[in-house]
């Protein structure tokens, strides 16, 4: 039984929704990147999804894009960020960890390779957003790399999806559906978009794994609602992104500060 699988029982049997923060690894640095990934957990995250930062983040907003500009700088690339990666599930290992990525950085060290160095470092599913799930079907060696090392490959639905579409992500996603509540990049200078009933009713009908909500979810009554209107969870990143950037002089300061946030936002998801 795979990680998302004990994850979601655990909380459909407790009544409560799931609070995934998302961060990019490496900033502001390895070893701070290290610590704040574990306040995560600490405050009570139920899985992690994590980016690996890249030159040209084309689904992120500016404070995801300076994120990366800063773990860039502090020298954070793909084999820097995995040997995080190992050091975050050897500490916690019934965490699911996720990467949100792009697709470049996968071609980079080869489709084969990139997914044997996810499973070597304890990662257990990979979203890269600009790999649509139309290219998914189209190849093949994407699913049998990630089964083949066990990784469950994600998948966003999009908020202007049609049934069809929302119909083969269920059949395709694995470990959760990334649902996306308004078109755009990611941040967290507009509400996310409601109603969502349909998309999850359609999701839902065809099996699909549970499906968080994400982009522009950035206080607890969001995550309340996007729970209320039948998502299994909610996913918060540039809100996160945020408080780093804020405090970047002061490391506890910092470390709390992301503690208390995980923490009322975890709070939100109780039903």
């Amino acid at each position: 039984m795979s990680r998302y699988t004990q994850l979601f029982e655990k909380l459909k049997a407790k009544k409560e929704g799931a609070f995934v923060p998302f961060m990019t690894i490496g900033d502001p640095n390895l070893e701070e990147s290290f610590n704040i990934l574990c306040a995560m957990i600490d405050g009570g995250a139920d899985a992690l999804e994590l980016g690996i930062p890249f030159s040209d983040p084309s689904a992120d907003g500016p404070v995801i894009q300076r994120s990366d500009k800063r773990a860039l700088n502090a020298g954070t690339d793909t084999i820097k960020a995995f040997e995080i990666i190992k050091r975050v599930r050897e500490k916690y290992p019934e965490t699911p960890l996720g990467l949100l990525m792009y697709v470049n950085l996968v071609y980079a060290p080869g489709i084969s390779n990139f997914f044997k160095m996810c499973a070597e470092s304890g990662i257990d599913s990979v979203l890269i957003p600009d790999v649509p799930v139309q290219m998914l079907e189209k190849m093949p060696i994407w699913k049998q790399e990630a089964r083949k090392h066990g990784i469950d490959l994600v998948l966003i639905a999009p908020p202007n999806a049609n049934d069809e579409t929302l119909e083969i992500i269920a059949k395709e996603c694995e470990g959760y559906v990334y649902l996306v509540s308004r078109t755009g990049v990611t941040g967290t200078d507009r509400k996310a978009g409601h109603p969502l009933a349909h998309s999850i009713e359609i999701l839902k009908t065809h099996n699909a794994p549970p499906a968080l909500l994400g982009f522009g979810i950035s206080t607890p009554d969001m995550v309340r609602e996007a729970i209320e209107c039948g998502a299994d969870g909610a996913i918060s990143g540039s809100a996160l992104v945020k408080i780093v950037e804020a405090n970047l002089a002061d490391t506890d300061k910092l470390y709390q500060s992301v503690k208390e946030f995980v923490s009322s936002m975890k709070a939100a998801t109780k039903k």
